[in-house]
């Protein structure tokens, strides 16, 4: 049972994670159209409780200071990434503040999604395994794709150069820990029909 202390619930949590270039986002976007679901992206959620008037901005403003923030008032994500990452230390403070209110407006969104009725509820993070989301989770599912198509898909839709996609694929959990921690994998290698025949065939099995 996940740490939200559901007893007997329909609400199914998955979470959603993989690796760069896997094809997350793309999954995601069938998992919302093609079933009943509430789904959360933590990448957006966290620059939404940043955002002007949310719970991490007055905090984060305080820890690395008027500098990293637009013309409008909110933050330059360019700025503030540029920042946390020359310096480790102040990265983990950061996410001292805005990892603990994430997973609140999690527990809190599950909470609505539970009382609507929905089926499934699903969580997409690209440190899911890191951050210990399988204490919220029912199951995780791993979005799995060759190297070599994370790398054309990153070249093509983001124009990263060969150097940075390896520097970012090596910063990243190998496949193993990936392929350990999760209880589904989904190989988006090939054509994304193929990718939706198994999802269907997994949600299915879900229901």
């Amino acid at each position: 049972m996940s740490e939200t202390g559901r007893r007997g619930l329909i609400l199914k949590i998955i979470g959603i994670t993989g690796g760069v270039g896997s094809g997350k986002s793309e999954v995601m976007k069938y998992l919302e159209r093609s079933c009943d679901c509430a789904l959360i992206r933590s990448d957006e959620l966290g620059h939404i409780l940043m955002q002007k008037g949310n719970v991490c901005y007055g905090p984060v403003l305080s820890l690395l200071g008027p500098e990293v923030l637009g013309s409008d008032g909110e933050f330059d994500r360019k700025a503030v990434a540029a920042k946390v990452f020359a310096d480790p230390a102040l990265l983990e403070k950061l996410n001292q503040i805005t990892h603990p209110a994430i997973r609140q407006s999690i527990r809190e969104s599950i909470q609505r999604a539970d009382q609507a009725g929905r089926q499934f509820f699903f969580l997409e993070a690209a440190l899911l395994i890191e951050e210990k989301f399988n204490e919220i989770c029912d199951e995780l599912w791993y979005v799995y794709a060759d190297i070599e198509v994370r790398s054309r898909r990153l070249r093509e839709s983001r124009g990263y150069s060969d150097e940075k996609i390896r520097q970012i694929m090596a910063s990243q959990l190998p496949e193993s820990a990936f392929r350990n921690a999760c209880q589904f994998v989904i190989d988006n290698s090939g054509s994304f029909q193929d990718t939706i025949r198994q999802i269907d065939d997994r949600i299915q099995s879900e229901i």
